[in-house]
């Protein structure tokens, strides 16, 4: 099996999780080499205070097979940012497989990714999908075609070892998510807001609320045609 080359483009504010988690997974994909792109190499602050390192730059990025953006508050300041947008649509044009988890999903779509699109993302955003073209799908992955996009964060998982099932077979994405002990069996039925309890949903709507309109805003700019 050739090298796959899996490249993340990350960015400050992202939410560690979309990016570590399919990069879990990701990594043990046989021949897989994956990269972290930013801007530069110092040192990217995610959105609970970890920074990550990349290991690559946006414009000495090899050619990538497989390009990955994950999401996070920080997206709103990356669709404002000419070479995070430009980046995504020139590796875009390159890769076999173009993939997005969460708000991800709107920096695909801010570079013209997603236009007439099955898509997916965090629930809170799920309805902002069609400003940028897409069709929702509210779906934990969305493929169409050589597009791939996952739900909110832990999502990540399922969709990663969708792609690598996808790039290396069945069984060889069954053999990861058993060396990962991925068996989720979560405390409470409370993690979707059509299962959540009351409470929990109205608690977690609210904070959302409070970023959304700037969210939307940065979006709303992005998409502007020059």
């Amino acid at each position: 099996m050739s090298a796959t080359a899996i490249g993340f483009a990350i960015f400050p504010g992202l939410t560690q999780l979309d990016f570590t988690g399919p990069l879990q997974v990701l990594h043990r994909v046989p021949g897989a080499r994956t990269f972290t792109v930013a801007k530069t190499l110092e040192p990217v602050p995610s959105d609970c205070g970890l920074a990550l390192l990349p290991t690559a730059r946006f414009d000495d990025c090899p050619t990538l097979d497989l390009l990955c953006v994950p999401g996070g508050f920080g997206v709103a300041e990356a669709l404002a940012d000419a070479e995070t947008v430009d980046f995504v649509a020139a590796a875009a044009e390159r890769a076999r497989w173009v993939t997005s988890v969460c708000t991800g999903a709107f920096l695909l779509g801010a570079a013209g990714l997603l236009r007439g699109r099955r898509a997916t993302t965090h629930w809170a955003y799920h309805s902002l999908l069609p400003r940028v073209g897409a069709t929702p799908v509210r779906e934990r992955v969305v493929r169409d075609g050589s597009l791939l996009t996952g739900g909110g964060v832990t999502a990540g998982l399922d969709f990663a070892l969708t792609l690598a099932a996808e790039i290396a077979g069945p069984e060889a994405a069954q053999s990861i998510q058993l060396a990962l002990e991925y068996d989720p069996a979560p405390p409470f039925e409370a993690g979707a807001p059509e299962r959540a309890p009351r409470a929990a949903r109205e608690a977690v709507r609210r904070r959302y609320a409070e970023s959304l309109p700037d969210f939307e805003a940065a979006l709303e700019r992005a998409i502007q045609p020059a």
